[in-house]
Order: C-alpha cells, then sequence, then structure tokens
C-alpha cells in the first residue's frame, strides 16, 4: 500500500503515480526553454506504433509574443486558471505516413493512442522535475489550427499547461474547491481475468 497527496494504492507502485495530479494553480515562476525540452525529451520517447512517431507539439512560454495567441486558444473557463502557467503545449498527430518501401501514404490508426502515451510520459516527467500539468479538452481546435499554422493532415488533440505547482488558495472560485487530487475506482472494477465482465459499469 502506497499514500501520498492524499491518496493510496491498493497494490505497491512507484509514489510517482500518486503524486502526479491535474492541479490547475500555478506560481509565476517561469521555465526555461531547457528545462520545457526536457520534458518533451522524455514525451518523445515514447512507445508508438511501427515507430511512426505521430505525436507533434507546439509550445508558448508565458510571457512571449506568442502567449496571449495560445491562452485564445483555451476554452474561456481554462483561460481563468491556465493563463498562469509557466507555458502551454498544443499536442498534435499526423494522420498519415509515407511508407518507405513503395512511397504510399498510409493512414495511422493508432495516432491517438501514441498520443496519449507521449502526454503520459510528458507528465511523469513533470512531475519528477517538481513541475506541475494539467491537460485540457477543452480548446478551439479549429482556431488552433489557424492560429498554430496548422495544416490539413495533423489533428490537434488537447492542450498541456506545465509550470509550479501553487497552493489551490490561490485560484478563484470555484476552481479552489476542485483543486484536489482526485481518486481512482478500485482495480477490482476495472480488471478481468479471462473474459471481460461489463456488470460493474451497469451499477
Amino acid at each position: 500500500m502506497s499514500a501520498t497527496t492524499q491518496r493510496t494504492s491498493g497494490h505497491p507502485i512507484d509514489k510517482i503515480f500518486l503524486d502526479r495530479w491535474s492541479s490547475r494553480a500555478f506560481t509565476d515562476e517561469p521555465i526555461s526553454v531547457e528545462q520545457l525540452h526536457t520534458l518533451l525529451e522524455a514525451a518523445h520517447w515514447a512507445p508508438s506504433s511501427s515507430n511512426s512517431q505521430p505525436w507533434r507539439f507546439v509550445y508558448s512560454l508565458r510571457g512571449s509574443n506568442s502567449w496571449q495567441r495560445f491562452v485564445s486558444i483555451l476554452a474561456p473557463a481554462n483561460q481563468v486558471w491556465a493563463q498562469h502557467a509557466a507555458a502551454l503545449v498544443f499536442l498534435l498527430t499526423k494522420l498519415e505516413s509515407r511508407s518507405p518501401n513503395s512511397g504510399q501514404l498510409h493512414p495511422l490508426p493508432m495516432h491517438v493512442f501514441d498520443a496519449g502515451t507521449a502526454s503520459g510520459f510528458f507528465a511523469l516527467q513533470a512531475t519528477l522535475k517538481g513541475f506541475n500539468t494539467h491537460v485540457m479538452a477543452g480548446i478551439d481546435r479549429e482556431l488552433a489550427k489557424l492560429e498554430l499554422n496548422i495544416p490539413d493532415g495533423y489533428e490537434v488533440h488537447v492542450a498541456i499547461a506545465v509550470g509550479k505547482r501553487a497552493d489551490s488558495a490561490t485560484l478563484p472560485d470555484p476552481y479552489r474547491e476542485r483543486d484536489v487530487p482526485s481518486s481512482r475506482m478500485p482495480l477490482s472494477e476495472l480488471v478481468f481475468e479471462g473474459v471481460f465482465s461489463a456488470q460493474a459499469d451497469l451499477t
């Protein structure tokens, strides 16, 4: 049994998995390009189907000329707190890859799965380095394509706010009370031996 930040695990796991949680509170401490690239370096070492590496990352640091443009792509509710992060990273994927043998383009059906894995690696490396990350699905994807100069053939998935975690008391209502580490369903409701059972999802 492991426990940290009010979380517990039913089986022994490294505490990094419990230490990582998605706060909305950020300090005004900046992140350097080198520090951010360390997180991105970890992300791009994630496994991918056929080593296709479909992930692409577009970032802005708070205070840069592109910062307000990046913030404007977020849903209004996310802009309230994410504008205080040290950096924003948009995660997108390439939808097709060219065969080295035939030269023909073919779809990458696992691109979304691969992007999620890269995001997880990013978050864990951030935790190791003392940074907080918060992934946001609430973004304007059409505006992102326009503002970030993303051509056809790519899909925008999420934005990731990253920076040093602040005390949740610094957040305005209603975000303050919600800014706590979330729990997880019991493993017994998610893991099945031999055959899947949806009974747990029906109760």
